[in-house]
């Protein structure tokens, strides 16, 4: 088994090889025994599962609210009051 088929029974087959079967189990395993490239294609899959489990993260409740706020709040700083007959090129 080369790394190229390894990463393709990753995707077809999971990042846990206890579920593999034995034909294929088996020569995975001695290719990770010995393959850095593999090793971290089998990390990488299984943080990758870990993410897509994990519960979602959730804003605290009225966050968009303070967000928007905050940002009018910064608009009106930052705008000098004009004078009449002033334009924004003087």
């Amino acid at each position: 088994m080369d790394v190229t088929e390894f990463e393709e029974l990753i995707d077809r087959l999971g990042e846990d090889l206890s579920l593999w079967p034995d034909d294929r189990r088996l020569p995975a395993e001695a290719l990770l025994a010995q393959s850095s490239a593999a090793e971290a294609l089998l990390d990488e899959a299984r943080a990758l599962r870990q993410a897509l489990t994990a519960p979602p993260v959730r804003a605290p409740k009225g966050l968009a609210d303070r967000i928007v706020a905050a940002a009018a709040k910064m608009k009106g700083d930052t705008a000098e009051p004009r004078t009449e007959g002033e334009t924004a090129e003087s």
